[in-house]
């Protein structure tokens, strides 16, 4: 009953964060990377950092297991 959690960063570890982006909400030079898609898919760090940007989402959960994080969806 007296266990001690930690939430601080070190509870996380390296857990990363996946979610949609939408295009319009990005700088016209990444845009024009992709004229045809709608969203791309975010990998962010807890720290709230955008690590990367994909073209779907099977594709970031899959990035994040290859470099030994932990995905986790949000919305």
């Amino acid at each position: 009953m007296n266990e001690k959690f930690s939430f601080g960063p070190e509870a996380s570890g390296n857990l990363v964060y996946i979610r949609r982006v939408e295009i319009d909400t990005l700088p016209e030079d990444v845009r024009r990377q992709v004229p045809d898609a709608d969203a791309l898919y975010a990998v962010h760090g807890v720290d709230g950092e955008r690590l990367a940007l994909v073209a779907d989402r099977s594709m970031a959960f899959m990035l994040a297991r290859q470099n030994e994080l932990t995905p986790v969806s949000v919305h």
